[in-house]
């Protein structure tokens, strides 16, 4: 079920804490999470196996059945299905389920953080945990409360395809917007912290504890610039130009598919979830929050079920195009209150 929540024996592999998440996925825990128990209750406590790879020749120019090692690759396998999960070079070193949740309880801190969601895509070739930190970013205008939470993500693949990721995830609270930002400020924090599939994992662990110790001045920037925009007052032909700017359009893609892509954007903006409230609408940060909104919750999903587009929706929205819509949102935003 590529592009979807890995589904084992009928069960997603995934599990949650508190209020229903957005997708409306996965398995409720009663009480905040360890990193033990999250993997438990999202079926995640499986391993990766490393097998020898070979190739199967054709019936011409060998005898039928003929195998021939694929020197210097292996195959990542699931354990408990075997499942291939991807190819991969042979120094590659799988980063196992338990290995990276506890590594992110070393990174984090022994009760600094609440586990709120941990699940798997695909067939398991990506995981992921997320973990709520102390504190809020809460924007007080004209009576009015905005409230948003922050959240470390760490993902994983076993397919080769990408490193062990931890990034900086706030979500709004009052529509549960993935804000997915980042500071265009350097390098080490713009796409969160990378760990690569080789050598020594806990050799590492020093480097990214000092590295996410940047996470606690990137919040403290993340609600100073939040204010800013919410302070930043957007004319009707500002807005527009921006939604413009976040959705181009695109070489051979329909005109008018963009343009009512651009006109469900300027709704959310305009009376999305929260955007309505006083001394919130027509602010920049709305903007922000508008596009988000159409990311998480609008924006079209892939698959036949409601239960596969929201899926769908939630690997774009963390790791894929969507990510990247985001993203271009926040810098837009962020580049007209400086």
């Amino acid at each position: 079920m590529a592009h979807n929540i890995s589904t084992e024996r009928g069960r997603p592999e995934m599990c949650y804490v508190g209020e229903r998440p957005w997708h409306g996925l996965g398995t409720a825990l009663q009480a905040p999470a360890t990193a033990a128990e999250a993997i438990q209750a999202a079926g995640l406590d499986w391993t990766v196996e490393q097998w020898p790879l070979y190739a199967m020749a054709a019936a011409t120019g060998m005898r039928e059945g003929g195998t021939i090692e694929a020197a210097g690759h292996l195959a990542n396998v699931r354990s408990d299905t075997r499942q291939v999960l991807g190819v991969v070079g042979d120094r590659y070193q799988p980063i196992q389920n338990r290995e990276a949740f506890t590594f992110f309880d070393h990174v984090v801190g022994q009760g600094q953080a609440i586990y709120h969601t941990a699940g798997a895509l695909g067939q398991g070739e990506r995981v992921w945990i997320l973990a709520k930190l102390p504190g809020d970013i809460v924007i007080t205008r004209h009576g009015t409360e905005d409230r948003t939470e922050k959240f470390l993500l760490l993902s994983n693949s076993h397919n080769g395809w990408s490193s062990l990721r931890m990034c900086f995830t706030p979500i709004r609270v009052v529509c549960q917007n993935t804000l997915n930002a980042a500071l265009a400020r350097t390098g080490e924090v713009r796409q969160g912290i990378r760990i690569q599939h080789t050598g020594e994992i806990t050799q590492k662990v020093t480097e990214a504890q000092r590295a996410l110790g940047l996470a606690v001045k990137f919040y403290d920037d993340m609600t100073s610039l939040v204010e800013h925009l919410a302070n930043r007052t957007l004319k009707q032909q500002e807005l527009t130009a921006y939604v413009e700017t976040v959705f181009p359009s695109r070489e051979g893609e329909p005109g008018g598919r963009i343009q009512n892509i651009r006109q469900d954007v300027l709704r959310l903006i305009e009376s999305g979830k929260g955007n309505d409230r006083p001394g919130i609408r027509g602010t920049a940060w709305a903007a922000i929050n508008g596009v988000v909104e159409y990311v998480d919750h609008e924006r079209a999903g892939r698959g036949k079920t409601a239960q596969e587009r929201a899926s769908s929706r939630l690997e774009s929205a963390w790791f894929g195009y969507g990510a990247t819509i985001k993203a271009r949102a926040w810098d837009h935003a962020v580049a007209l209150v400086k």
